[in-house]
């Protein structure tokens, strides 16, 4: 069996390819249906953002199980393969491994530490255990790398400096004034940069957010967005005076706030200090503002100077958390060698105990004079005995099994216990059950669904 990757993310595809992928919560199990019944797909796991689509799956053979991956990409989404070949990477086995790992640490994130990729990864996985698409492999493997996504963030600082300008304007606010919940903040725009701001100021604590813009109507439909009011720009600068904050983000091609407007606001103050963040281009706010008294002025190249620095912090923190995911590597790579011994182990086990039963009845027959107590200290000592008997030749499969020429010596521990039929039988019962749970993984025709699919495609 084979680990593979197939996907394609915000480097290597434009927005207008990646929305082509995009899927719905709706669509999601019927998706992890039709890829769990592609050929050569063991286990799946799709995980689809608006950076990244990708697809995980354990293969039985490295041959075209790529062809077969892309073909189900063609056949779902409907979109001929010339047109997103380009745009995919695939990755195998241990660089699989490691690109999910680095997925989910946030490590192959647009911005490098965020959390919110850890929580993406977590549901597409616990949806595709739900529908019975994921097996032994990855159960083990998406929860090592959930939880070495969670142990990165608790035990490094990669996610607590702020790497956006609309959060690094927050959080030099935070500098200054300490807290948002005693102060009020204006915010001058009512675009996406505006919105992103007064989102931050909200989860930070504000409580009096007042959006201005031309258009009253927009200043509106932003601030009620966050318990906030709207203004226009005539009583913005009426109010100005009372204003602790004011982040400015506007398309304007002048000043909408000059000096002569913010000194009249200021003589009213009584030296309370007045913090500007202008991260408008062309700048919004005069840049002599910032020499006027207790005047805290900051523009868009000052907060991109913070932007850069906390991004310096965060690739420190990033090559920490490469060396975690270093020793997760090669913890998962132990892991799945010993699974090709763990029907030899199984196997040896229950030889032994087959014989330590056998032995012990022909001493009940031998010695019928034994009462029920003594037969219980001649169990477990015989048993203790047959376990420190099979310990050792246990741990050294094991530890072989992670080497090189591991299949030779499995052949050599199978014939030196002579444990040929009992191998071949538990491989038996091995391939009985994974044909009884793809049996019972096969989609059932839902013609509710299918109609209401159906429908919504005609429309």
């Amino acid at each position: 069996m084979h680990l593979i990757v197939v996907g394609l993310n915000y480097r290597t595809a434009p927005v207008e390819i990646r929305e082509r992928f995009a899927l719905s919560e709706r669509e999601m199990p019927l998706a992890l249906q039709a890829l769990r019944q592609t050929t050569s797909i063991l286990e799946g796991v799709i995980v689809a953002t608006c950076n990244r689509t990708e697809i995980y799956a354990v293969v039985d053979r490295l041959q075209l199980c790529g062809h077969y991956i892309r073909s189900f990409m063609e056949q779902w989404f409907s979109i001929p393969r010339q047109q997103f070949n380009n745009h995919l990477y695939m990755y195998e086995d241990d660089r699989a491994v490691q690109h999910l790992f680095r997925v989910t640490s946030g490590l192959d994130s647009m911005i490098i530490g965020e959390t919110q990729i850890l929580g993406q990864v977590r549901d597409a996985f616990l949806l595709a255990q739900e529908e019975r698409a994921t097996g032994t492999l990855f159960n083990r493997l998406f929860k090592q790398a959930v939880t070495l996504a969670k142990r990165a963030h608790s035990s490094t600082s990669i996610g607590e400096n702020a790497v956006s300008v609309s959060y690094a304007a927050v959080e030099l606010g935070k500098r200054i004034f300490g807290r948002f919940d005693n102060k009020k903040v204006m915010i001058v725009g009512a675009g996406k940069m505006s919105e992103l701001t007064a989102q931050h100021l909200h989860a930070n604590g504000a409580k009096e957010v007042f959006v201005v813009n031309r258009t009253v109507e927009k200043a509106h439909e932003l601030a009620d967005k966050f318990q906030g009011a709207a203004m226009s720009m005539e009583q913005a600068i009426d109010r100005l005076a009372e204003m602790d904050i004011v982040i400015s983000s506007t398309g304007a091609d002048r000043f909408v706030l000059n000096r002569k407007v913010v000194e009249r606001a200021m003589a009213s103050r009584k030296k309370k200090p007045l913090f500007l963040i202008d991260i408008a281009v062309p700048r919004d706010i005069e840049p002599s503002c910032g020499d006027l008294p207790n005047v805290f002025l900051y523009d868009i190249d000052d907060l991109e100077g913070i932007v850069e620095t906390n991004m310096a912090k965060r690739r420190q923190e990033a090559a920490i958390i490469e060396e975690m995911i270093e020793l997760e590597q090669e913890a998962y790579r132990q892991w799945y060698a010993t699974l090709g011994v763990s029907p030899l182990i199984r196997a040896l086990q229950e030889k032994a105990d087959a014989i330590h039963d056998s032995t012990l009845e022909s001493l009940t027959r031998k010695l019928p004079e034994l009462d029920e107590r003594q037969m219980k200290v001649i169990r477990k000592l015989t048993k203790s005995i047959v376990n420190q008997v099979i310990h050792d030749p246990i741990l050294r499969i094991k530890e072989l099994a992670a080497e090189k020429r591991s299949d030779e010596a499995m052949k050599l521990f199978v014939q030196l216990f002579a444990l040929e039929e009992e191998v071949a039988r538990l491989k038996a019962e091995e391939k009985a059950e994974e044909k009884s749970r793809k049996a019972s993984s096969a989609p059932v025709l839902d013609v509710d669904k299918l109609l209401t699919q159906l429908a919504g495609a005609l429309q």
